[in-house]
């Protein structure tokens, strides 16, 4: 019987079985050890010879001395047949890949080990623990044996499988989980395992070998900005492996097959992916679905003809992408003290975005006293209106009412009133813009009214910098100054302000797609270098806390004063744009510059970006769960914007087949106007859901869609290469370690020794083993032969 290592007993201890002998014991190793020194005293030899000799003898008698008092070893071991041992085996496709040097795939080296349950491994397993056997792609399954194993699972859903392991075992003593997986999951959180309260997990490691031959999108993320000349920007990460040095092309295909843009980058010798960035404006509003993909460029035929391919799998060679550019109209309200440029080109602009409905309130004269004289006996009516309007005199707008006319209202109605006092009437907007008029304009009512748009019915405000704006329209203390992301009530200094006033951006100007109207910065500088002086300024004491200064001027005096600045307020945007001479831009610009236009078009897509709409539809995939459902979610809103509960949300689902489902939403039990409904995809492609909500009375709310891609082989191959980091890091974090496969016996032999749920004592006796003979042999005989190769008697 061989004496197991000191590793085995983690918690061992020594102990003597015959207390009795130890006393007897230690007299006779005195006593020889006494004679020993006596009799090896005058030996004439060297010194180093007799202390040689000496030791070997003193070990062997030592060792035979202990033999009397039966020393043991005792410790804690895993009690036979209480504590399970759960296989965990991946079923998933990616498992049959073979490395470019392998003589057999990952799948195949695990099939070997587990169809043979007569294996030593398997029969020494089973005689410590109750073994559990268990298969798992999508989901995890039981299974007696692994004569089912054929490694054609879509996915990979390692971190449902654990979590389902544990849910199923919760209260019963695991002491150990073999996992066989090549890590590569598809159902990860964060890119991490969730290790929360998972027993030891011991992944089986193949031998390394080189990767397979491969190319792969094995990330694309979609971006989008109110940069107008790319409002999308798509990111894909392209990783190889046996193609170092080649040229790799990656294209982005547009919902009719055509390329829409290529790219080209030499592949690297290390495992850094490469990094391809398209932008593109799409041609259409609402949901379009493009296909990112990538090859070498001799291989880019493997596309139409798969067969000419040398790659171990085209299944990750492509990715569908969802972009939602929104469906307007969008519609904002301009409202303005009096005629003038500002509103003229900013009118202009608009017209060339389709999405953005430009509604205009401009006062055109102001109310006047009721006691000033009137021009004629019995006239009520302004008479700036005569000859302008064939509205009765009940009608007319009269001495002591504002001159207002409206343009773009979608009917005669809107507006007849003037700025709207209620929130039916204004949170029908997206974004009000505010020039050159005075506060008193508004009622205080309404002054609130704009207040409660921005921050509850999240909708955007933007002022802009007329002579009778910010300090000078006396917003100072009032629903506006709040909303607003500069201070109006601080001391200010006003010297050197005489005009001059030169326009730059600021470090978080250039950080915003909106506010930059180029594409790289040395064209964006050579822009504002060219731009002409403002003369006119609202100079502000301060920018309020969490509020970014997007832009600023310099004025005679080398002061840097805020120009552009915005902050969120409540739910909603707001922006203060304080140059109050912006038209002067368009004047001294070239006809043939778009500039400011883009820049108008650009802030007022960033004012109505994020706006809620009545009805919001957001599809989630919840990669979590097995088979990776949708969770859809539907927010209702009534007309003032708060949460509409009596409501029926409609859901259908458009499946990549043009099959159209019905889904069943129900109420959320946290949130009030949450409807939820989750839907499981079958098919490869792209899916889309439209809601249709009805109130209480079964009136129609508004509609809405939204949508989302469903790839499974692109996710199972995403990596060919074993997530090695993946699979150390989980066996770390839960207490377990990586085993070599061909260590796997041994691990076998050792698990029943580590700390376990349920254990029970045990002893090991060193005292009659061979290799305490052996030891106690081998000191006397090796004194023996010194003493004759020496000559010593």
């Amino acid at each position: 019987m061989m004496f197991p290592a000191l590793a085995a007993f983690p918690l061992a201890a020594l102990v003597l079985g015959a207390r009795e002998w130890l006393l007897p014991a230690g007299v006779l190793l005195a006593v020889a050890l006494a004679m020993l020194a006596w009799g090896y005293a005058g030996a004439s030899t060297s010194r180093q010879v007799r202390f040689a000799a000496l030791t070997l003898k003193v070990l062997g008698l030592i060792a035979l001395a202990a033999c009397l008092v039966e020393p043991l070893w005792t410790g804690d071991r895993a009690r036979p047949g209480e504590n399970l041992v759960l296989i965990l085996a991946d079923n998933s496709q990616s498992l049959e890949i073979k490395g470019m040097d392998a003589a057999a795939s990952h799948g195949e080296q695990f099939r070997e080990i587990l169809t043979r349950n007569d294996s030593p491994w398997q029969v020494r397993l089973a005689q410590d623990f109750e073994v559990r056997r268990f298969q798992f792609d999508s989901r995890l399954l039981a299974t007696p044996d692994y004569g089912s194993l054929a490694f054609d699972g879509r996915s990979s859903s390692l971190n449902s499988a654990l979590r389902g392991l544990v849910e199923r075992f919760q209260g019963r003593p695991i002491a150990a989980v073999l996992l066989l997986s090549d890590g590569n999951a598809t159902d990860l959180t964060n890119g991490e395992l969730d290790t929360t309260a998972l027993p030891p997990v011991f992944p089986l490691m193949p031998a390394a070998t080189a990767a397979a031959r491969d190319v792969a999108v094995r990330d694309v993320s979609v971006s989008q900005t109110n940069f107008e000349d790319a409002p999308v920007s798509i990111q894909a990460d392209v990783i190889s492996a046996g193609y170092a040095s080649s040229p790799i092309v990656c294209q982005l295909v547009n919902p009719e097959g055509k390329v829409v843009e290529e790219q080209t980058q030499n592949a690297t010798a290390g495992a850094e992916p490469l990094t391809f960035r398209f932008q593109l404006k799409p041609d259409k509003s609402g949901l379009s679905f493009y296909k990112i993909r990538a090859a070498a460029k001799d291989e880019l035929a493997a596309f139409d003809r798969p067969a000419d391919s040398r790659e171990a799998t085209l299944a990750n060679n492509g990715r569908l992408v969802m972009v939602d550019r929104g469906k307007g109209p969008y519609r904002v309200l301009y409202v303005s003290g009096r005629p003038n440029w500002e509103f003229k080109f900013l009118r202009r602009a608009i017209e060339e975005d389709a999405q953005v409905q430009l509604v205009g309130l401009i006062r055109i004269a102001k109310r006047e006293p009721k006691f000033e004289w009137r021009s004629r006996p019995g006239e009520s009516t302004n008479p700036l209106l005569r000859g302008f309007t064939d509205r009765s005199p009940d009608e007319a707008e009269r001495y002591d009412q504002p001159v207002l006319i409206r343009l773009g209202t979608k009917d005669d109605v809107e507006l007849r009133g003037g700025f709207p006092k209620s929130e039916d009437q204004l949170f029908g907007y997206h974004a009000v813009i505010v020039d050159d008029v005075e506060a008193e304009f508004f009622s205080r009512d309404q002054l609130t009214l704009l207040s409660r748009f921005v921050s509850e019915r999240g909708g955007g405000f933007l002022m802009l910098g007329g002579q009778e704006s910010f300090e000078k329209g006396q917003y100072v203390r009032t629903p506006i100054a709040d909303l607003l992301p500069v201070y109006l009530d601080r001391g200010l200094d006003r010297a050197g302000s005489a005009g001059g006033y030169k326009l730059s951006l600021s470090r978080d100007g250039w950080l915003q797609p909106w506010v930059r109207l180029r594409k790289n910065e040395a064209d964006e500088t050579r822009r504002l270098d060219e731009m002409p002086e403002f003369l006119s300024m609202n100079q502000v004491p301060g920018v309020k806390p969490g509020a970014m200064v997007l832009a600023t001027v310099n004025d005679v005096g080398q002061r840097t004063l805020p120009a552009l600045v915005a902050h969120r307020y409540g739910r909603g945007n707001s922006g203060a744009l304080l140059i109050g001479d912006l038209w002067r831009w368009r004047l001294k610009s070239d006809p043939e510059n778009q500039d400011q236009e883009k820049a108008w078009r650009q802030m007022v897509r960033w004012l109505v970006s994020d706006v809620p709409g009545r009805v919001d539809l957001e599809a989630r995939e919840d990669r979590r769960q097995p088979h990776q459902p949708v969770k859809l979610s539907v927010r209702v809103r009534d007309p003032k914007y708060q949460a509409l509960d009596n409501a029926t949300a409609a859901i259908t689902v458009v499946s990549p087949d043009g099959a159209r489902v019905k889904v069943d939403s129900e109420p959320s039990l946290s949130e009030p106007g949450l409807y939820e409904a989750t839907y499981v995809p079958r098919l490869t492609g792209a899916y889309r859901a439209e809601v249709e909500v009805t109130d209480g009375s079964g009136a129609e709310v508004a509609k809405a869609e939204a949508g989302w891609t469903a790839d499974p082989a692109a996710d199972e191959f995403r990596s060919l290469a074993p997530n090695v980091e993946l699979l150390s890091r989980l066996a770390a974090r839960t207490g377990g370690e990586t085993i070599p496969l061909d260590h796997l016996g041994a691990f076998v032999e050792g698990l029943p020794n580590r700390k376990m749920p349920v254990t029970e004592q045990s002893l090991y006796p060193l005292w009659h083993t061979s290799l305490m003979f052996l030891f106690a042999v081998g000191c006397l005989a090796g004194e023996w032969g010194l003493r004759r190769w020496k000559g010593l008697p």
